[in-house]
């Protein structure tokens, strides 16, 4: 007669009144199996034992709470499942799978057929089932048949819980710890003690469902109530049966663990439905966020390269526009207009056209770790079109600035040359006026002998002055032709004055030889001269047209640049002066001859009708004008000591700009240098490097106040038509560039350093290993010239100490393709001409024949790194959607956010598939699209 808990081995019966390890033993010693057998059936009486210590009250809730889906339940866990039928209906709930049809005869024979059906689904489970037969179900065998319900609580329960790739006991720990870790006196360590005072049990319910339970009002010194409340709730709102009894847990000193994990189990399973649908929701959120902050980059990039490029649209045509102004003072506004251009429109749209730059780097970042295709903006909104843009908009500026400078030096050549034409021109014809009238008198012909002599010789003076004349009238030609050659506003009346004045020598060149002639014909009548008169007219001539020449030389305007032009001036000024005293001698002479002539008539009483008949200068006009060259003289001094003081002026501007500038130039240098080095520098993490470099960029920005005051002096030379400067190699536009270039190097060595801390996080780099990539490759970089060649790289990679058989490096600096290419051969990567195509692609997307530092440990980082993809959102929309190959608006509104939620169905194309029902959305192509083509 067997009892109801013995146990046979290939028929042998097991002594169980022994420990399983004496078992063993004793089961080796029968030849009863090998040890991997006996092992086998050790563990197994282990299980059994514990299940005989559980209550069947436990394992009878525990088949209940799953049964009911079925609507049914059992009352005795011996009886209920003799015939099979209940025990193949509870596997059926609890794996969601079919079994074979059952049989429904009362017989023995049918019953065991139910139970052997039932065990052999267990078995195909991957659950050996070792001593237990139908035999001993189908006669009621409490011990069997609670060794195999707790063995389906194992497998079907337990086994499958995994949290952090850990499994079964240890999983399902782990998930009690992490959910309540929040709250406060629950500590769970085991599936014994930490769960006697029911704290941890309604943590569990309040972190899932915090309205069933008001955690804060329960006390841990009253664990009845705490457990009766779990229980109660776990039953009513939660579908999980009563397994355990407060009562027996409070008098326990150590409940049964297994009893207590069956228990928690019916937790994990009733809360790990939500933690999926969490997780779901939390991958698709993510993908959301970066996907829509990447369009609003896109979006902020569009509209400040089309503002930028209207911009420089509009301020082109402006600097072309080459029409010249007729006056100095139109001229002088246009280039204060251009002095504002370059102070206060252009700078603004420097900084924005270096943000863009920034803004288009960092959007191609962001999606290259995010695994999105590479942002293509609008046509002729690319970074270089913008690059070629300005470009254009410097060489029209460049051009406009030299056009405005010469035009300014031609205006000033042209009101010196005109205000010297109208001097020269009022001069000649003071002296022609009432010469043709002179010329055409026919006095000659009434006129004694003596007469007739005074007029001939008076007209052979007159030639003589009328051929000194005659550089002057050369002069003003010559005048009048240079500024019609420079294109004079006011040329036609330059030219008619011209005209009228040539056409008057031409007519009293006429005049004089007719005139010459007639006398000639009179002179054989007449032979009396009066030589004090002719000697008179010989000397005054001369002297008359020295003063007039001296006058016209000491009103004569000048235009000098220099300390030592006016030098020169003041020079010839003075060697002027020192050849008075001889002038005032011939004055002196000349007023003698007159006064002689006077005494001579008033001596012998001569009858002289007139004046004298030779010239028609006299010694009135020879004094007023001798007066009159004194009296310029101290003019012309004060004219020549205003214009000294003003060229030292400018000598003080020059010397003062090129101080500062000589001091501002190499500063901006040496800045550009430092850059460079700290660029391949090593000092600290990247966050130290970028804490750094924003210091750095503080402290030139603080220095733009010494700019300003350069850009102020610099106005001041400039206002003061200062042209050349020959203290200093450095002009303003040399200092504008290099100050415009140093603002731009440190801005992208900032975002460079910014990238890098996107790239680091994002692929996991640590920052011991970007600082030996850095090392490594500086170390090579012998000529720090910024790049490697093939040799240098591939001895910088073997230097890194990686596995260059499986994985190619990754380094800093640039390298063309054959380099790229020669580094990855030689780590290791079998290249054909295809596949280096397809990752020259990845790495160089422009084509421009070079491959940066970043974008080599972007494509090394890709190889490896476990980033979203289309498939994963595709399958968290699926698991969002419940298993349907389509998702509904109510579904997505209830699972992410409202913003997320509404850009979503924006989005999404209806479904159209055979089950399609009305208002699906079909998330597959959605997903695919968030990746672009290539990730299909």
């Amino acid at each position: 007669m067997h009892k109801w808990w013995d146990v046979r081995v290939r028929g042998q019966l097991l002594p169980m009144d022994r420990r399983p390890e004496q078992l063993g033993v004793w089961c080796l010693a029968h030849g009863l199996g090998s040890a991997q057998e006996v092992n086998w059936h050790q563990s197994m009486l282990r299980t059994w034992s514990t299940a005989c210590l559980l209550e069947p009250e436990t394992f009878t809730a525990w088949c209940n709470s799953h049964l009911r889906k079925a609507g049914t339940q059992i009352e005795n866990i011996e009886e209920d499942f003799r015939d099979g039928l209940k025990l193949m209906l509870l596997l059926e709930v609890i794996s969601g799978e079919r079994l074979a049809k059952p049989e429904r005869g009362k017989m023995r024979v049918h019953k065991i057929s139910n139970v052997n059906k039932a065990l052999d689904f267990i078995t195909g489970k991957g659950v050996k089932l070792v001593s237990i037969g139908a035999e001993e179900i189908v006669d009621g065998n409490a011990k069997m048949t609670l060794g195999m319900i707790w063995t389906i609580i194992l497998r079907f329960a337990i086994q499958d819980i995994s949290v952090e790739e850990t499994s079964a006991k240890e999983g399902l720990l782990l998930w009690c710890q992490r959910k309540t870790a929040p709250y406060k006196n629950v500590n769970i360590q085991n599936f014994h003690i930490s769960w006697k005072d029911g704290l941890g049990f309604c943590a569990l319910i309040h972190r899932h469902r915090p309205e069933l339970i008001d955690y804060g009002k329960l006390r841990k010194d009253d664990p009845m109530t705490n457990l009766n409340t779990a229980f109660d709730v776990a039953e009513k709102y939660l579908d999980i049966p009563k397994m355990l009894d407060a009562e027996d847990i409070i008098s326990t000193l150590r409940p049964d663990e297994k009893a207590v994990m069956t228990y928690v189990s019916c937790y994990y399973h009733a809360f790990s439905g939500k933690q999926k649908a969490e997780t779901a929701a939390n991958r698709i959120c993510k993908v959301l966020a970066v996907n829509q902050e990447n369009e609003q980059l896109m979006e902020d990039y569009e509209k400040l390269a089309t503002d930028l490029l209207e911009w420089i649209r509009r301020t082109i045509p402006w600097l072309e526009n080459r029409l010249p102004e007729n006056t100095m003072q139109a001229m002088q506004q246009k280039l204060e207009d251009f002095r504002d251009y370059r102070r206060l429109h252009k700078p603004p749209k420097v900084q924005e056209k270096c943000q863009l730059e920034i803004n288009f780097n960092t959007l191609q970042t962001k999606l290259r770790l995010s695994n999105r295709p590479a942002f293509m903006p609008s046509e002729g909104k690319m970074v270089s079109d913008i690059n070629n843009a300005w470009g254009n908009l410097e060489g029209a500026e460049k051009g406009y600035e030299e056009w405005l400078l010469n035009e300014i030096r031609r205006l000033e050549r042209l009101d010196h040359l005109a205000e010297k034409f109208r001097q020269k021109a009022a001069i000649h014809e003071a002296w022609t006026a009432g010469k043709e009238d002179m010329l055409q008198k026919h006095d000659f012909e009434t006129a004694s002998l003596s007469e007739i002599k005074a007029l001939l010789k008076k007209h052979e003076a007159f030639e003589s002055d009328l051929a000194a004349h005659q550089d002057r009238v050369e002069q003003i030609a010559a005048i009048a032709q240079e500024l019609n050659e420079l294109d004079y506003y006011d040329s036609p009346s330059v030219n008619a004055r011209c005209q009228r004045i040539c056409d008057q020598w031409d007519a009293l060149g006429a005049l004089t030889q007719k005139r010459s002639e007639a006398l000639q014909r009179t002179e054989k009548l007449l032979e009396t001269i009066d030589q004090l008169y002719l000697e008179f007219a010989k000397r005054a001539a001369p002297f008359n047209n020295w003063m007039e020449g001296a006058m016209e030389d000491l009103q004569d305007t000048f235009i000098v640049h220099t300390i030592e032009e006016i030098q020169g001036l003041s020079t010839a000024h003075e060697q002027f002066k020192a050849t008075l005293p001889e002038a005032d001698k011939e004055r002196q002479a000349i007023l003698g001859i007159h006064n002689e002539i006077a005494k001579i008539v008033q001596t012998y009483h001569v009858n002289m009708a007139g004046t004298n008949p030779y010239t028609t200068i006299n010694p009135q006009e020879i004094n007023a004008k001798w007066d009159k060259v004194r009296q310029l003289v101290p003019q012309r001094d004060q004219a020549l000591i205003e214009e000294h003081a003003r060229q030292q002026n400018n000598e003080r501007l020059r010397r003062q700009f090129a101080n500062q500038a000589n001091v501002i130039g190499p500063w901006i240098q040496n800045k550009m240098e430092e850059i460079g080095r700290i660029s391949i520098e090593m000092h600290g993490t990247l966050e130290d490097q970028l804490t750094h470099l924003r210091q750095y960029e503080k402290s030139i920005v603080n220095y733009k106040p010494k700019i300003d005051q350069l850009e102020g002096d610099h106005q001041l030379i400039q206002e003061a038509l200062i042209f050349d400067n020959k203290h200093t190699n450095y002009t303003m536009e040399h200092i504008r560039v290099g100050w415009e270039q140093l603002l731009t190097t440190i801005a992208r060595t900032i975002n460079e350093i910014e990238n890098q801390v996107l790239t680091r996080d994002a692929k996991g780099i640590s920052q011991e290993q970007l600082n030996e990539y850095r090392a490594s490759f500086n170390h090579f970089d012998r000529d720090h010239s910024g790049t490697l060649g093939a040799e240098e790289f591939k001895a910088c990679l073997i230097s890194l100490g990686f596995d260059i058989a499986n994985d190619a490096q990754k380094r800093s600096g640039i390298m063309d393709a054959e380099d790229f290419k020669t580094c990855l051969i030689s780590v290791g990567y079998n290249l054909g001409e295809n596949e280096f195509s397809r990752i020259m692609s990845i790495v160089d997307p422009n084509r421009m024949g070079i491959v940066t530092f970043q974008a080599f440990i972007d494509f090394m980082s890709r190889e490896t790194a476990d980033t979203d993809t289309a498939d994963q959102v595709m399958a968290s929309f699926k698991v969002l959607a419940g298993d349907k190959n389509y998702i509904l608006a109510d579904e997505l509104r209830r699972e992410l956010p409202p913003d997320q939620a509404e850009y979503c169905m924006a989005r999404m194309a209806p479904y159209t598939g055979p089950d399609a029902v009305p208002g699906a959305l079909d998330y597959m192509s959605f997903s695919t699209a968030l990746y672009g083509e290539s990730d299909l």
